[in-house]
């Protein structure tokens, strides 16, 4: 499929802090049902799989705010983000006309990953995309059927062992894999304006940045803590073949209003 200026495709990521308030979420899936053109969503749901963890009694282990996937929480995980999550989106998004498809990166091999080097910290069953990999093409042949996917951030190693993923990662992964089959622009939709000078203050929106300002900015520390992975994604996908990444609040979505990455 060659690329042209009207191939263009959406990849929007939306975080757990939104899939969790369900007023939230329901105005975000209005708002991404309106978006012009082919699209994808993939969601994450950590905050929801924290509480159901707690629920059943299974401890939450974290190293520098990563979660720690163990036998025990890989199950709680695939249960929250592949099942309640993901079919939940996707009945909202049928609800209000969006014909969409529930998946894993399981489904149709669509995401194959490598799990994580147990050195120096062994975060258990938790895998990163291989990108060579990814199933692209029956993506691109969903979408072009006016098919939506809608993926939880669940991979596999090709071993038969499931992975808990990253959201952001992905997002980024699906995005680069997708941008050899149309112009593709990657969206991570939060609760928050976009990249902050200061978190606390939504009016310090920092609205331009390339991957040298970036640099100069973590190393200031004004970009810090979860945002460094997300702009890392971010610049990753840019300098593998998406167009452009924009990171922004979840209702400005149709504006297309926060910080616009360029390399």
């Amino acid at each position: 499929m060659p690329i042209n200026s009207n191939n263009t495709l959406s990849v929007v990521k939306i975080g757990g802090n939104i899939v969790d308030n369900p007023d939230a979420l329901n105005s975000f899936l209005t708002d991404f049902h309106q978006m012009k053109g082919r699209k994808l969503l993939i969601h994450g749901g950590g905050v929801m799989a924290t509480k159901m963890a707690e629920q059943l009694g299974i401890e939450t282990k974290k190293v520098d705010g990563r979660r720690i996937t163990d036998e025990d929480t890989l199950r709680v995980v695939t249960m929250v983000y592949a099942g309640w999550i993901n079919k939940n989106i996707v009945a909202s998004l049928q609800k209000i006309g969006c014909n969409a498809i529930g998946l894993s990166g399981v489904d149709a091999n669509c995401i194959p990953s490598k799990r994580r080097n147990p050195e120096p910290v062994d975060f258990g069953f938790v895998g990163d995309p291989v990108t060579r990999k990814m199933n692209g093409k029956l993506l691109s042949t969903l979408i072009e059927n006016d098919v939506i996917p809608v993926f939880c951030a669940i991979t596999h190693d090709e071993k038969g062992s499931l992975l808990n993923t990253n959201a952001d990662t992905v997002a980024s992964s699906l995005a680069i894999a997708l941008s050899k089959f149309y112009r593709t622009t990657l969206y991570y939709c939060f609760e928050k304006e976009g990249v902050l000078r200061d978190v606390n203050d939504e009016s310090s929106l920092i609205p331009l940045m390339n991957h040298e300002s970036f640099i100069k900015l973590k190393s200031q520390g004004i970009i810090a803590d979860g945002m460094i992975p997300k702009l890392d994604n971010s610049f990753k996908a840019i300098n593998e073949g998406v167009s452009e990444v924009v990171v922004l609040h979840a209702k400005n979505l149709l504006e297309k209003r926060g910080t616009i990455l360029n390399p």
